[in-house]
């Protein structure tokens, strides 16, 4: 892809979210580097390493997360780094298809041929129990 650019880097955080949005796990995982680290910050969260790994778990989550939608409130880029404030709301299958709609923030690296190569996921997984134990 050659330079990394501020531009490339917000092209592939957008296609990355996109493909989320669309519920479309083959473009999500076409998004990330071989060696891709999904980190996860909240106890309801698990890392995973490695695309193939990280592809294997997209059709359960999409299955669980139903209308599952990040809508970006900020999204900051530099050089090959790039930092989201999101809102995600989703139907916890799991739970009756109770909806949730919680604020986090992503940090993105995008690496030299435009994929993401490691995201780190913060959310509080507190305020998931909080509203679907208001819910019921």
């Amino acid at each position: 892809m050659g330079e990394l650019t501020g531009q490339h880097t917000r092209e592939a955080v957008l296609r990355y979210l996109a493909a989320l949005n669309a519920r479309d796990a083959d473009a999500v995982a076409g998004c990330v580097s071989v060696g891709f680290v999904n980190e996860h910050t909240a106890a309801l969260g698990r890392t995973v390493t490695g695309r193939a790994a990280y592809r294997a778990r997209l059709d359960g989550f999409l299955a669980e997360f139903a209308d599952l939608r990040y809508e970006v409130e900020e999204l900051l880029v530099d050089g090959d780094r790039a930092a989201v404030a999101y809102r995600m709301s989703f139907r916890l299958v799991s739970a009756g298809k109770a909806p949730v709609r919680i604020r986090g923030m992503f940090r993105f690296r995008v690496d030299a041929d435009g994929l993401i190569a490691h995201r780190v996921d913060y959310w509080d997984s507190a305020e998931v129990h909080r509203q679907l134990s208001a819910g019921g």
